[in-house]
């Protein structure tokens, strides 16, 4: 299966000219087969949809079993339910993958793709993911965020700076969470080098303490700072 993404991102020309997006409509013909549990009798559009939203649930029990194992401070406890929310980020990947299959030009199910391959180590999976949603729909602000993780998981800062100045120029919400998560891989990265170069890490923590000063200075200046400050 970690395969997989790399073989649809290889058809993206194809697909392009062959769906029914390029090709102006039509109806889609219905799956020759279904994954074991799926009822027999559904649309291709019903079966992407309970593939989908089958995937975004698993999405969503991840991200909370993920934020309880954050609140544990027995270290056991901690890597017990991240052990468990990576089951969960797993089998939401394999239902997008499903998904991807019926429909490759979802930019919603790339974007869910990428999350879901990035949140159990599989960075270049996932950027391949963001890269296609972000074809699809450019601009794509969840996207250009959730790549910048994948960025920092693969120590590409460069291209992790790069994607903040974008968000802070469209998107200051967003731009504060990923600056946040920069600043959390400095925190980690001190603690545990684990073969990042000394001067790399500490020119990066220098760019994110002066984009966090930058980024306080001018709140005040945007509708949400305004709404803030009352």
């Amino acid at each position: 299966m970690r395969n997989l993404i790399r073989i649809f991102a290889s058809g993206l020309l194809l697909c392009t000219v062959c769906t029914a997006f390029g090709a102006g409509g039509g109806e889609m013909s219905q799956p020759s087969s279904t994954t074991a549990g799926e009822p027999q009798a559904l649309s291709r559009q019903q079966l992407l949809q309970m593939r989908y939203n089958a995937g975004v649930r698993a999405v969503e029990k991840g991200d909370d079993i993920s934020a309880d194992a954050a609140r544990q401070s027995d270290p056991k406890k901690r890597a017990k339910l991240l052990a468990k929310a990576k089951v969960a980020y797993g089998a939401a990947r394999e239902k997008f993958l499903k998904a991807v299959e019926l429909d490759r030009n979802m930019p919603d199910t790339w974007n869910y793709l990428g999350y879901s391959s990035r949140q159990i180590g599989d960075y270049e999976d996932a950027l391949l993911a963001y890269d296609r949603a972000l074809t699809l729909k450019p601009g794509y602000p969840e996207a250009i965020e959730y790549r910048a993780h994948a960025y920092l998981g693969l120590g590409r800062l460069s291209e992790a700076k790069e994607a903040y100045l974008t968000l802070y120029a469209g998107n200051r919400k967003l731009a504060a969470q990923l600056l946040t998560a920069m600043q959390a891989w400095v925190g980690e990265h001190r603690a545990n080098p684990a073969g990042v170069d000394s001067a790399m890490l500490e020119s990066f923590a220098s760019w994110v303490s002066e984009r966090s000063t930058i980024a306080g200075q001018t709140a005040g200046l945007t509708r949400e700072g305004a709404s803030a400050a009352w």
